[in-house]
């Protein structure tokens, strides 16, 4: 018996708020302990140094272990990797209910292991499932994830001040716990014979590698850095500046909000532009705009500044959503997970750096020329992928139509 095309929608549906729930679980599990960390601190008597080291741990497992996620998703399963990722990041959560305290750093690296799994598989389970309206399809899933974003910050304070820090990780426990009793639901990739559908084609080690130099994907892996240079510095240096002019912390929390309500909110309806418009337009005006408007937030001030801050936060959001549709959508079949594993390390690799970059020119500098340098480099490097052609479409390289 064949499938409706109603209840083929409804399984497509359910599938994506399932992965969406899956990717939630990574923004959730990683804020809700990183924006708490003073309190342990407290508590334990440790550093600001430790706690840089306790949020920077859970990145650098993701930044190692995405590519090699999407590996072995590809060779082995996506759906048995997104299981046992999940089933990392729970197990990951509640060793902290069994070992010292001292050792959050070790409990942080193997959550960030199970996240790096869980993330990296349900981005490309999102590519697989929506050949058409891909682009409406990431946009709904990253704006699920990102209220991890959100929610966890506020939850994670008022379950520390009812029942104690080892409650977050109860909670984080449980939400994975729930994620992945949903995922259970989520249909087999391996065939009757119980091999993969694609088994014929598996990548190897040395096609792997070469992922990460691929000639066409080589642009989108710029462009992903780039813009998380931007959202590192207007996420994380707009209060230094704010502050520097004066901003109570209230008015600076209130700006700050109003970015990432932005950075939300346009992923849903970039992702279905880039289904309608050519995807590539789509990723170079946001990061146009983003570009443009970091590089004139500390020449504003009042009214003025809270309109280019929401234009930031549209523009990093805008690429941010699409430049994973464009990588699924330019990435081999067979090398798909892979693919989207490797796009994922470099997004971590800018998660990383450009803070630290930023930071530096900042502390030596002052705030300004950060976010100037900050945002020339964007321009820079968007005006060498446009002369290149890079960010041109490509012959061939047409979205399928949206459904």
């Amino acid at each position: 018996m064949t499938t409706s095309v109603p209840e083929a929608g409804a399984h497509k549906a359910r599938n994506l708020v399932i992965l969406s729930l899956a990717g939630f679980v990574t923004s959730f599990g990683a804020h809700i302990v990183a924006t708490n960390l003073p309190s342990y601190a407290e508590v334990v008597g440790v550093g600001a140094f430790m706690i840089g080291m306790l949020i920077s741990v859970y990145d650098f497992a993701e930044l190692f272990a995405k590519p090699i996620a999407g590996y072995t998703a590809d060779r082995r399963g996506m759906k048995l990797t997104l299981l046992v990722g999940l089933t990392i990041f729970i197990l990951g959560s509640l060793l902290f209910l069994v070992i010292p305290a001292k050792l959050l750093l070790l409990v942080r690296f193997v959550q960030g292991l199970g996240a790096a799994a869980l993330s990296t598989v349900s981005i490309a389970l999102v590519a697989r499932y929506f050949t058409t309206g891909r682009g409406r399809a990431f946009g709904i899933y990253n704006a699920i994830k990102g209220a991890g974003y959100v929610i966890a910050p506020a939850l994670g304070g008022f379950l520390i001040r009812a029942s104690g820090f080892s409650m977050v990780f109860i909670v984080s426990a449980a939400v994975g716990g729930f994620a992945l009793l949903l995922a259970l639901l989520l249909p087999s990739d391996r065939n009757s014979s119980g091999q993969l559908d694609d088994d014929d084609d598996d990548i190897g080690l040395k096609e792997f590698f070469l992922i990460f130099s691929d000639p066409r994907l080589a642009p989108i892996y710029a462009v992903i850095v780039i813009n998380m240079f931007l959202v590192g510095i207007l996420f994380g240096f707009l209060p230094v500046y704010v502050h520097g002019v004066g901003y109570s912390a209230f008015q600076s929390g209130l700006l700050v909000s109003f970015a990432t309500a932005a950075y939300l909110i346009i992923q849903p309806i970039a992702g279905h532009a880039a289904d309608r418009l050519d995807i590539r337009k789509t990723v170079f005006f946001g990061l146009l705009l983003a570009a443009l408007a970091v590089t004139a937030i500390t020449f504003t001030s009042g009214p003025l500044l809270i309109a280019i801050v929401i234009a930031a936060g549209l523009g990093v959001g805008t690429v941010w959503t699409n430049s994973d549709t464009l990588v699924s959508r330019i990435a081999e079949p067979n090398k798909l997970g892979a693919s989207i594993g490797a796009a994922q390390s470099f997004k971590e690799f800018g998660d990383m750096v450009g803070p630290l970059l930023i930071g530096l020119l900042t502390q030596f500098f002052g705030v300004r020329v950060g976010f100037v340098s900050c945002g020339v480099l964007a321009l820079v490097v968007l005006l060498a992928l446009t002369k290149s052609g890079t960010l041109v479409q490509a012959p061939g390289d047409a979205m399928p139509s949206s459904e």
